[in-house]
């Protein structure tokens, strides 16, 4: 992936501010691309799209491939006509900087099932021929998500493995029979993915003609309690009743004595090459047509992936297997050519793992709230970084830079304050100068940050189970001296894409 000197801004569409209790598709995503363009940005950088589980976390999906309903802006299925404006739900009691997921989740699901009846009854038959056209290009992950879906929703939200014997194990009997049964709920659903994938094209359109390219993200594992396990079971390491064998996770190390066991079920990776690595390829395919370029989160697991025992507690009594290595990525190349890929090697990531990134040109990313301990050779510092990679202030997984600056101590206080060669008395914009500054083509800084914000904005704290994701921002807070002061740090470090042939800066003719 070659890349070219750019900055841009890291946030999740949940987070973007207007009616409905949450970000959503519709005209205040486009007044965010229009900042991003007058402020030199041409990265948008998200986190996964797909549809969320427990904890609300994107990084936990029932699917890889579906839309999370959350983000359908209403507003527009009323400029449409499947809702009226008096539909809409009531803005009363809410706070426009928080999430209320709960309230969130029964508000969209019952009025998307009344857009999706008022569609069927009266959709012009333009609207009609797309949504059958969808569904027929989409038939292949899409009737499977949307029966999973119903069937969850039938047997009280339990995971499939806890569902009748028939339909756990996929008989193709029951299968039917189910989606026979439960065909109004499968319409509102692949309706629901309709018009999800409507208005995030749209958006995309939007941002790409104006010069703004979305940089998605694939996490390398799934949640075990999705559609994809349920419905590639013997591409997992599962027993014969449906339950996992061995789990995802990372080895003890100087944050955690006992590791980290996130629980996701591990590919049998000898399966998948067997078949090409069909199931991953598909997964590439359709992620690559909704965003310009991906990151892939903890992209050491190709290399190598901690295996813990399904039945321990901890990630302790782990041990490293090997992962597809090189031989994956050279069938992305043969079934896909080349594809935009962002390495996420964060963490400690050994030669291994280094030399499968650069064997494949794949940009890394660099964080520098990691940079000031460990000395010169701290491969954080910005005369380490290289320039075929990312720099960040931080990440969704990162406390904000000015929340980071407030929990250092004295000492690397100290450290950052002679690095850097001044006071310091302007953080965060402090590292967000040293990020725009480096030689990293492309700087991206989350929106926190360009903000000024402090903790109370955290998108996520790994390892808690609830309370993450919930942040959103108000249009109130792109100010005019924020957006001037970014748009003149993007110009000054060389990362404001030059102007079209017969253009001033301004962008008039």
């Amino acid at each position: 992936m070659k890349l070219t000197r750019a900055s841009g801004i890291l946030l999740h569409p949940t987070s973007l501010p207007g009616p409905g209790g949450i970000g959503s598709l519709g005209v205040e995503a486009r007044a965010f691309v229009d900042f991003l363009v007058e402020t030199g940005q041409s990265v948008w950088q998200i986190l996964p799209l797909g549809p969320t589980g427990y904890g609300d976390s994107p990084y936990s999906a029932f699917s890889a491939f579906a839309g999370n309903p959350l983000l359908v802006s209403l507003s527009q299925l009323a400029t449409w006509g499947d809702l009226r404006t008096g539909d809409l739900p009531d803005e009363s009691g809410r706070d426009p900087r928080r999430v209320d997921f709960g309230r969130v989740h029964g508000e969209k699901e019952h009025l998307l099932q009344r857009a999706a009846q008022n569609f069927q009854r009266h959709a012009s038959a333009e609207r009609r021929q797309a949504f059958d056209d969808f569904c027929a290009l989409q038939g292949y992950w899409l009737h499977d998500y949307v029966l999973f879906r119903a069937l969850r929703e039938r047997y009280r939200h339990r995971p499939w493995n806890l569902w009748p014997a028939d339909l756990r194990h996929r008989d193709p009997q029951a299968l039917t029979q189910a989606a026979e049964e439960l065909a109004a709920e499968l319409h509102w659903r692949k309706y629901t993915e309709f018009v999800f994938f409507t208005q995030w094209f749209a958006l995309k359109d939007y941002a790409n003609a104006r010069g703004v390219q979305i940089l998605g993200d694939i996490p390398i594992f799934v949640s075990f309690d999705s559609v994809d396990v349920w419905a590639n079971q013997p591409l997992f390491h599962l027993d014969e009743e449906g339950d996992p064998l061995i789990v995802a996770g990372v080895p003890p190390d100087y944050f955690s004595a006992t590791g980290q066991r996130w629980g996701n079920p591990l590919y049998r990776w000898e399966r998948m090459a067997e078949q090409d690595y069909s199931w991953w390829m598909a997964r590439f395919r359709w992620n690559l047509a909704q965003t310009d370029a991906v990151r892939i989160d903890h992209f050491r697991g190709f290399e190598g992936y901690w295996a813990i025992p399904a039945e321990e507690e901890t990630a302790v009594k782990g041990e490293w297997r090997p992962g597809p290595g090189a031989s994956f990525f050279q069938a992305v190349r043969r079934t896909l050519g080349e594809v935009a890929i962002v390495a996420e090697d964060l963490g400690v990531i050994t030669p291994e793992v280094e030399a499968l990134r650069d064997g494949f040109g794949f940009p890394g990313m660099k964080i520098l709230q990691f940079a000031f301990d460990g000395g010169p050779s701290n491969p954080y510092l910005p005369h380490n970084i290289r320039p075929n990679g990312l720099v960040y202030t931080g990440t969704h997984d990162n406390d904000t830079t000015l929340g980071w600056w407030h929990h250092l101590d004295k000492k690397h206080k100290d450290q950052v304050r002679a690095y850097l060669g001044h006071g310091l008395r302007d953080m965060p914009w402090d590292l967000m100068r040293a990020a725009l500054a480096s030689v990293a083509d492309w700087c991206v800084l989350p929106l926190q940050d360009i903000l000024g914000l402090g903790s109370e904005a955290r998108m996520n704290r790994p390892g808690l189970g609830t309370g993450n994701w919930d942040w959103r921002f108000t249009s109130e807070q792109l100010t005019t001296d924020i957006g001037q002061r970014l748009a003149e740090l993007t110009r000054l470090y060389g990362r404001r894409p030059a102007p079209a042939e017969g253009q001033n800066r301004q962008g008039n003719a």
